[in-house]
């Protein structure tokens, strides 16, 4: 029968599940993410100031090895100082990955044109967002909450007083410092590399959006004498929502810090401006004038 002569009709069989279908984007996204060598190398390079970390938390509650080796400080103790470094630590080097994985993500769709061939499928935009957001989420996690809980439950295992319950909230701001990091650094990294189709070039926007404001606002501080300029520099800005939120000492001055609605703010607004560039870049049709 020739295929003119053929009727169609819309299909009505059994549909997946929504979440069935972001589950692809995340197992073909989790495949591009790790398909790369340096995707592995960073995640092992991370790994190594969390072991330099729990030799730290083994040498101070080991009363054999803190008399030999940590008798020049004998005021070395585990607390939320310590960390704070390491929440620190991870957040950063969580930046790191991000700025390698999120353009992987997206940019190659974009540079590609299999954007309109993928949302052609029954996948929303915001179901293809999500599964590249659960994707970037799941791979930061492995750097930042997870190794910190980790050693937060080893030093509780370690001490030799009641350590664990009297410091709950210490678990709770590594937990809840971590997840605030992993979803600005998700939407960020998606929203710009949405707009750059060079994978490399993706790379070096991400660092500069985080980096270049933050020398802009140090400027401010240093000649306008005001705490404001803070607000564009996000090293200060979450180093001071991770000291609040772990109840960590505070290493500046008490009128430079900023007040958390102040930085709530900033935040929610760099999370607005993310999402109006994924959507007006996340689309099933380029428009191309000519």
């Amino acid at each position: 029968m020739s295929v003119y002569k053929q009727e169609y009709r819309a299909y009505t069989g059994t549909r997946t599940p929504l979440w069935a279908r972001v589950a692809v984007v995340v197992r073909y996204s989790f495949a591009e993410a790790w398909s790369s060598r340096i995707t592995a190398t960073l995640f092992t390079l991370s790994m190594v100031p969390v072991i330099v970390y729990l030799v730290g938390i083994y040498l101070a509650n080991n009363p054999l090895a803190r008399s030999l080796l940590l008798r020049r400080n004998p005021a070395f103790t585990i607390d939320a100082g310590y960390f704070l470094r390491v929440l620190e630590t991870q957040c950063w080097l969580a930046l790191v990955m991000t700025a390698w994985i999120a353009p992987r993500l997206v940019s190659f769709d974009l540079g590609d044109n299999a954007l309109p061939i993928l949302l052609s499928h029954p996948i929303s935009r915001f179901g293809y967002v999500l599964g590249k957001g659960i994707t970037l989420f799941g791979c930061l996690s492995l750097v930042t909450w997870v190794p910190c809980l980790l050693l937060f439950t080893f030093q509780g295992y370690s001490s030799a007083g009641p350590w664990l319950m009297p410091n709950l909230r210490i678990a709770g701001g590594l937990l809840a410092g971590s997840l605030l990091w992993i979803a600005l650094l998700s939407i960020l990294g998606l929203a710009l590399s949405s707009w750059v189709k060079w994978r490399i070039v993706a790379t070096g926007v991400i660092f500069a959006v985080v980096f270049v404001p933050a020398g802009m606002g140090g400027i401010i501080t240093g000649i306008l004498r005001t705490k404001w300029g803070f607000l564009l520099n996000a090293p200060v800005m979450m180093t001071q929502l991770w000291q609040r939120m772990l109840g960590a000492p505070q290493t500046m001055r008490a009128d430079l810090y900023l007040p958390k609605a102040a930085i709530v703010v900033v935040l929610l607004m760099i999370c607005f401006t993310s999402v109006i560039m994924l959507n007006a870049r996340i689309r099933a049709r380029d428009v191309v004038r000519g």
